[in-house]
């Protein structure tokens, strides 16, 4: 059952708040790709507990291409236009923070073609400033940046400082990312603060391992859509979403709709109590750890700056 917390229940406020959302003079979402009907239980949804962070693992590229007799190029593009899609659905629902994983270390292992399309896509999906800034929507990027060609870099810092000032919805794009990776970092950025005497052994905690993740100084994931028919976290924010809810999806990702989307979001309401009370409460770091840790978040700030 969805609880209402946010608002008295009464069918005319429903009605009224959706009336609202759809009006094209009330609304600043352009072309939101949502049906009235999609829109109605959209409304329904946000008097339960919406979550404040969402994670997409996007995948099925390829079973895509082969399903709809397309070539990957095609397949990709589709999937950028989902990420629009899904965008506005997560703006429409009030999520402030969404992280989407692009590419994977392991996806070396594709084809150079399939790389390069994927990374065209990604840059016409950056270009869109205009229309990304119209949304409100601020660009963040983490993985292993020693991995990023250069050109790339110059493209995904330019995207982050234009649009630093909206303030509607974080997207956080990993790239060159894998969970393993970024907890090997970790643990050498902690072995390293050690050693330079930067941080004594009593610094050492699990907040402070959560604050050297490349994906630091955001929150972990209220929930995880995992797309496709794989069942596994592909290597993905392993640390992050320990206590996350996990959806799974047969859909491939570029056939994903506001109705899965929903669904999900309705699954996490349905069982958020049943987790989030295992949820540990945060202990504060040392003053010699908060410094560490900016260190370290600046000195990966400048590695992309230095390049751009």
């Amino acid at each position: 059952m969805i609880s209402i917390t946010k608002n008295k229940w009464s069918w005319d406020n429903l009605v009224k708040n959706v009336l609202c959302l759809t009006h094209p003079d009330k609304s600043w979402i352009r072309d939101i790709s949502m049906t009235w009907t999609q829109r109605f239980y959209a409304q329904v949804l946000t008097y339960g507990e919406i979550p404040k962070h969402v994670a997409f693992i996007m995948d099925g590229y390829r079973s895509y291409s082969e399903k709809s007799c397309i070539s990957v190029q095609e397949s990709y593009a589709k999937g950028f236009d989902k990420l629009v899609e899904t965008l506005q659905w997560c703006l429409h629902l009030g999520i402030k923070e969404v992280t989407m994983y692009a590419f994977s270390l392991h996806n070396f292992e594709q084809t150079q073609e399939e790389i390069d399309v994927l990374f065209e896509e990604l840059k016409t999906f950056l270009e869109e400033r205009d229309r990304l800034n119209e949304l409100g929507i601020c660009i963040n990027f983490f993985g292993n940046i020693n991995k990023l060609p250069d050109e790339y870099v110059k493209l995904f810092t330019k995207s982050m400082r234009i649009t630093k000032q909206n303030n509607k919805t974080l997207l956080n794009i990993a790239l060159f990312y894998t969970g393993h990776d970024e907890l090997s970092n970790a643990f050498n950025q902690i072995s390293n603060g050690i050693k330079n005497n930067d941080l004594e052994e009593s610094d050492l905690s699990v907040e402070l391992l959560d604050s050297c993740m490349y994906t630091y100084p955001s929150p972990p994931p209220d929930l995880l859509i995992r797309i496709s028919e794989e069942t596994r976290l592909g290597d993905f924010m392993l640390w992050q979403c320990s206590y996350s809810y996990i959806y799974f999806t047969t859909v491939l990702w570029p056939e994903f709709t506001a109705w899965d989307f929903m669904f999900a979001i309705f699954m996490y309401q349905r069982n958020v109590r049943s987790f989030i009370r295992y949820k540990l409460p945060t202990k504060k770091l040392s003053l010699r750890a908060e410094q560490f840790v900016e260190n370290v978040r600046q000195n990966r700030l400048n590695s992309l700056y230095m390049i751009a």
